[in-house]
């Protein structure tokens, strides 16, 4: 009888893990930041971040909802609690970290660039002199341009989504932007935005993470990392960067 009684409660125990690890999370993300999400001409979420976590979801098992709502909506949402985590190319920072972010292994790599509107007459940072710069809020991309600021006498001003920051710079609000370069040069090359790179502006860059903002959700943090070393190992991460940024 007691081996029986055992049996029952070990057999419940694994259901209840079982259950747990199925858990339907609820992930938020930007809304215009292509290649990495972006809505396609169907009116469906896509890119590079909304693929991974699919890959990543299937390989461990789970299910998810996931909700474009903007770079600060999303931040907001998850340190509120309404969200689980975010995978929105948020890079991966020690600052970030002191802030209380919860980051994944990186999932991609990028440097941060300065662009310009078309035909425009600015070889560099020394050009900037007098003039103003558009970023988006709370990025690398703006730590950037204000670690520049003053060494080279512009002012930076912040955008709320990275579209807003090209057209601030294409209806000649602004004499440049700083964003991340894989960025650029996706709307320079699928999104019509007039714009064209600065030889030479790149920093060093940084990975991108996905990122929760509580302990309390570490597994999804160790279940992406699982997800994410087993999609590059079988190929399916590749695959997932070559059509999106293949040549």
């Amino acid at each position: 009888m007691k081996k029986l009684v055992a049996f029952v409660m070990c057999a419940a125990m694994l259901l209840c893990m079982g259950a747990a690890m199925a858990e339907d999370y609820a992930i938020a993300t930007d809304t215009t930041f292509r290649p990495f999400e972006y809505t396609d001409e169907s009116g469906a979420l896509v890119g590079i971040d909304m693929e991974i976590l699919a890959a990543v979801a299937a390989d461990q098992g789970f299910t998810y909802t996931v909700e474009a709502m903007g770079w600060d909506g999303s931040i907001a949402a998850c340190q509120a609690g309404q969200k689980d985590g975010m995978i929105a190319a948020a890079s991966i920072t020690e600052e970030r970290k002191a802030d209380g972010w919860i980051f994944s292994d990186g999932y991609f790599t990028a440097t941060q660039s300065m662009a310009i509107a078309q035909d425009t007459p600015i070889a560099g940072f020394e050009d900037l002199k007098g003039h103003t710069v558009a970023v988006k809020a709370e990025t690398l991309s703006m730590d950037y341009a204000e670690s520049l600021a003053e060494q080279y006498g512009f002012n930076v001003k912040t955008y709320g989504s990275t579209l807003a920051v090209f057209m601030a710079v294409t209806g000649g609000e602004c004499a440049a932007c700083f964003e991340d370069t894989p960025v650029i040069e996706d709307y320079i090359r699928n999104g019509g935005v007039f714009l064209q790179l600065v030889e030479g502006t790149a920093n060093e860059g940084a990975d991108y993470g996905f990122v929760v903002f509580s302990s309390d959700r570490q597994e999804l943090v160790d279940r992406f990392n699982a997800g994410l070393a087993n999609i590059k190992a079988n190929g399916a991460y590749d695959e997932i960067l070559n059509r999106y940024m293949g040549e």
